[in-house]
């Protein structure tokens, strides 16, 4: 029987729960099986070796519903389990139009939290159709299956709310294509690495506050970046040119910068980097993390010297976004399914011309902007607004070791 065949006959909805242990799965259906009865729905959950699973079934043949209650019940008891069965008519009611994928991370995530949250989705005239935990370290992250209206409008909605509840909140559509996103690009600087290499450099040419200042500047916004990037590398000019290694012996990888870009490589993602920093870094990055995309502004270095110039086009806002889709183009990736991560200003085209844009740690105008924001220290969190589970981050692990 189809499923379009249940929607106007008896059902019987039969709910197990209590311990769980291996078998009742196995175990009801082949108490149901005796009745001849089809399935048209399961469900099953598993909260700290408690199971609760439910099964959608059609009604036995005339006369033999009062056995298949009475059997399923001595099955239940033998098995020190409960078992409820409810009788009525056809299959769940439809989802409403309007899918989405809810993905709330909280530490702690509260049960406050989750009430407001619940509660907004509800006023948005949503309907929560499942929850499931993503991740229980380094955060609690839960994914709602929302339906019943319209992507954007939550996500203004529940967005706008998760600065209030202390929790990073996105808001994606449903779909083949979330798990289709099979490429990231992030920023380098304060987003992958938790240095500004501009910074670095500064520090052996003793110029570091002044570069700070200007740096701090542009990224809130306040300053054009290509000016401020001229004008702090002027401030590099006549640094030997050993300094490069040096400068790159001390850049810091974001906590979870490896296990996301081990992770995204094992489940078949492309990975770049696009920065306002410095090829001199940003090569040997995608060296080390075997990143498929790397492009950056580059130093000019002339008999050993840094000139306090840059060479070829200058890698700011506009540029980033560009190569977003050059990147994009060059995967054969539809950029309505990319992923960009970034923290400043400059990053803002970028992260509105993806499918999804991430906010990392980022400045206020930033996270105001951008799709979603983390604002975790850990770089990994963002595999969850993924749908990617810390199953799958463990397993890309193993992977790695073998």
């Amino acid at each position: 029987m189809s499923a379009s065949q249940t929607s106007d006959v008896p059902t019987l909805l039969v709910k197990i729960f209590g311990k769980d242990r291996p078998g009742i799965t196995a175990g009801l259906f082949d108490t149901l099986a005796a009745y001849s009865v089809d399935v048209v729905d399961i469900e099953q959950v598993v909260t700290r070796g408690r199971i609760v699973l439910c099964a959608l079934v059609t009604e036995p043949s005339q006369g033999l519903e009062g056995n298949l209650r009475a059997t399923v019940h001595s099955w239940a008891e033998s098995m020190k389990l409960q078992a409820e069965i409810i009788s009525g008519i056809g299959d769940n009611r439809p989802r409403g139009l309007g899918r989405s994928l809810v993905t709330v991370l909280g530490h702690p995530l509260t049960a406050e939290t989750a009430a407001a949250i619940a509660a907004r989705i509800t006023r948005s005239g949503a309907n929560i159709d499942r929850v499931f935990r993503l991740a229980k370290y380094p955060v609690t992250a839960v994914e709602f299956a929302v339906s019943g209206t319209e992507t954007e409008p939550l996500r203004t909605a529940l967005v706008t709310d998760a600065a209030k509840l202390g929790v990073d909140i996105a808001v994606v559509a449903a779909g083949l294509h979330r798990r289709a996103q099979r490429l990231v690009v992030m920023d380098v600087d304060s987003t992958l690495i938790q240095d500004e290499v501009i910074e670095l450099f500064a520090a052996h040419a003793g110029c570091q506050d002044k570069v700070a200042e200007v740096t701090e500047a542009a990224m809130r916004g306040e300053l054009d970046f290509e000016q401020s990037l001229h004008a702090r590398v002027r401030l590099l000019a006549g640094l030997d040119a050993s300094v490069v290694d040096k400068v790159r012996s001390e850049v810091r990888l974001t906590p979870g910068a490896r296990t996301l870009v081990r992770t995204l490589k094992r489940l078949g993602y492309q990975v770049g980097v696009v920065s306002g920093g410095f090829t001199q870094v940003t090569d040997d990055l995608k060296e080390r993390l075997a990143l498929d995309f790397a492009h950056a502004n580059t130093l000019e270095i002339v008999d050993g010297k840094l000139t306090g110039r840059v060479t070829g086009e200058i890698v700011d806002r506009a540029g980033k976004a560009r190569l977003l889709r050059r990147f994009a183009a060059e995967a054969g990736v539809p950029l309505s399914q990319t992923v960009a991560i970034g923290d400043g200003a400059n990053d803002l085209d970028m992260l509105n011309a993806a499918g999804l844009g991430v906010a990392f740690n980022a400045k206020p105008v930033v996270r105001q902007a951008a799709h979603t924001a983390v604002n975790f220290p850990f770089l990994d969190t963002v595999l969850y607004l993924l749908g990617i589970t810390r199953e799958e981050v463990e397993a890309a692990d193993v992977l790695d070791l073998d």
